[in-house]
Formats: structure tokens, C-alpha cells, sequence
């Protein structure tokens, strides 16, 4: 069992002062829910799980803990988050243990809740099914069918670059269409294209969940609070909620890997990662160049050749 595994090799890199820190998932007292967990003693292993409610990417706590030494456990595309920042020199005292899990893809709480009338109670997850119970209603549901989208899409469900890998690879997917929600607005002309924008973003409250919830979010400084210069003003104008949206999208150009994190963060129910998936796939179609899969490859924006293609200048 995965989760037996998991919590096996968890202790012995603890008790071996391998890692001085497990970061991993834990239960939680909501249904359909994991948190994450911090480990520093071999006998808290016991806490770890390891489901299909573990959509969290817990890359983005490494940030906070670069004095030790920590393994953390990874789906793929949590996987290469790592790569893309230990190619941005985030991780200058300990590079960070991988505890790889090839990923089942991840159950979206939010299609469950819709396909249910009334408050959840319980979920089990038992095979390819779903146990959903709530005080007037039993129901079993194909956990095929209330997966995330980002996870429908994924082509490298096993960590690429993980120290450990707990399970058997899982075969890539590389004929799948990468995505189908990104090619259906290209189909719409560019005012419709800016008026789903507009109507998304409209929606916005400025919390900044995506920012926080993303590993490539770490700058001291964010561009909308910083006051010298002044970029964005602290209001929920139109202007001002598209520059952030837009501002945030290009610098995530080259260095998402599409876990979902900022969309799955929104209270709001922003498609986030329409924008930053649209770039992803420019980003591949121009450069060849996918995030996180080769460690020497610095992302194409942050490089510059003089042989790259240039017809915008024309």
C-alpha cells in the first residue's frame, strides 16, 4: 500500500538524519480534504496519508524552510516546481529530498459537492469509486469522472527527478490534447477572448490566494505592493485587475507547470489557469521547452539567444 510505504520511508530518512523535515498530507476534518503536515520526529509519520484529495502543491512552503534539511513528498507536476526553482538558485543551502508518488490524479471537491444535494459528511475513496454520505443521502460516484482538469490534461504524472519513488510509474500521455479548454477560446474571436477575460477577472477580490497557493510566487516584494515605483493601485477597477491578472501570468511564462494551485485557491472560481496554460503551450510550441522536465535548461524567458525567432519585430 502507498500510504504504508510512504510513512515506512518517511521514518527511516528521519531516523537516519537523512532530512531533518517531512513535509507531506495529512487528514483533515472535512470531507474531501488533506492538509499539510510538518514532520520533525520519526514517530509522526503516523499522521501521513497519501489519496486522491492530496491536490495541495507543497513545494510552495520550501521557501520557508531553506535552513534544513527537508524531503518533501511530490506528485509530478509538484515534482517539477522543484526543478524550476532549483534552476532559479532557490535552494542554496540543502537541495530539498523528493518523495515521489506517481499521481492517480486528484478528485475536485467542488464537482463532487455539485453532484450531491445537501451537506457531505463523509468520503471514502475505495478503488476507481467514491463513497459520498451526508445525513439524507448515499451515493457512489466514478472517480474518473470529478477529477481536476489540469489533472485530465497531465502528460508526466510520475516525479520526474525524485530522489525516492514510492509506486510504479505510471505511463506518460503524450497524445493527450494538452488543452482542450485553452483551444476552445483560441476558437473565439479576440473580443471574445477579452470579454471571457474581463467576465473571469471581474470576480477578483484582490485576497491574492493564487499568489500565495503558487511555489513560483516568492519574491519579497510583489510587483502590486510595491510603492517605488507604484505599478497597480489598491482598487478593483477593471484596469487594475487586468494588469494584475495579465502581470502575473507572463511572469509565470516558462515556470508553471499547471498543478492548479492559484485556481484551486481561489475563493472567487477564477479559471486562472486558462491564461497561464495558453502561455505554457506558446512557450512549447516556439521553444520546445516544458517546465520542469530538464534540470539545465533555464526557461526561454529567462535566456536570451540571438537566434531566437524574432517576426514580432517585423
Amino acid at each position: 500500500m502507498i500510504q504504508q510505504k510512504l510513512r515506512e520511508k518517511a521514518k527511516e530518512l528521519l531516523s537516519s538524519k537523512t532530512v531533518d523535515l517531512i513535509i507531506g498530507y495529512g487528514s483533515w476534518t472535512l470531507p474531501l480534504r488533506t492538509t499539510p503536515v510538518f514532520i520533525r520526529a520519526p514517530e509522526g509519520v503516523e499522521s501521513l496519508v497519501w489519496n486522491s484529495f492530496c491536490e495541495n502543491n507543497l513545494t510552495t512552503y520550501l521557501h520557508k524552510f531553506s535552513r534544513l534539511k527537508v524531503g518533501v513528498v511530490v506528485k509530478g507536476c509538484d515534482a517539477r516546481s522543484v526543478t524550476a526553482l532549483g534552476l532559479e538558485k532557490r535552494f542554496p543551502n540543502h537541495r530539498p529530498l523528493l518523495i515521489g508518488i506517481p499521481c492517480q490524479r486528484m478528485v475536485d471537491r467542488k464537482k463532487v459537492k455539485k453532484a450531491v444535494k445537501g451537506e457531505i459528511l463523509q468520503a471514502v475513496e475505495q478503488g476507481e469509486l467514491l463513497l459520498v454520505k451526508g445525513e439524507d443521502f448515499n451515493v457512489t460516484l466514478k472517480r474518473e469522472d470529478f477529477l481536476y482538469s489540469v489533472c485530465q490534461v497531465c502528460t508526466h504524472r510520475t516525479p520526474l527527478h525524485a530522489d525516492v519513488l514510492i509506486g510504479d510509474p505510471v505511463e506518460e500521455s503524450p497524445l493527450v490534447d494538452l488543452h482542450p479548454d485553452v483551444k476552445a477560446l483560441e476558437g473565439k474571436s479576440p473580443e471574445e477572448r477579452w470579454e471571457f477575460f474581463q467576465k473571469e477577472i471581474s470576480r477578483c477580490i484582490r485576497c491574492y490566494a493564487c499568489r500565495e497557493a503558487c511555489p513560483m510566487c516568492y519574491c519579497s516584494e510583489c510587483f502590486v505592493d510595491s510603492s517605488r515605483p507604484r505599478w497597480i493601485e489598491k482598487s478593483l477597477s477593471p484596469s487594475d485587475l487586468a494588469f494584475y491578472h495579465i502581470v502575473r501570468a507572463y511572469h509565470q511564462t516558462g515556470r508553471c507547470t499547471g498543478c492548479g494551485a492559484c485556481e484551486r485557491a481561489c475563493p472567487m472560481d477564477i479559471r486562472l489557469t486558462h491564461l497561464t496554460q495558453k502561455l505554457n503551450q506558446e512557450v512549447k510550441g516556439l521553444y520546445g521547452f516544458e517546465t520542469g522536465i530538464q534540470p539545465e535548461t533555464l526557461p526561454p524567458l529567462s535566456t536570451f539567444n540571438p537566434e531566437d525567432e524574432q517576426e514580432f519585430i517585423k
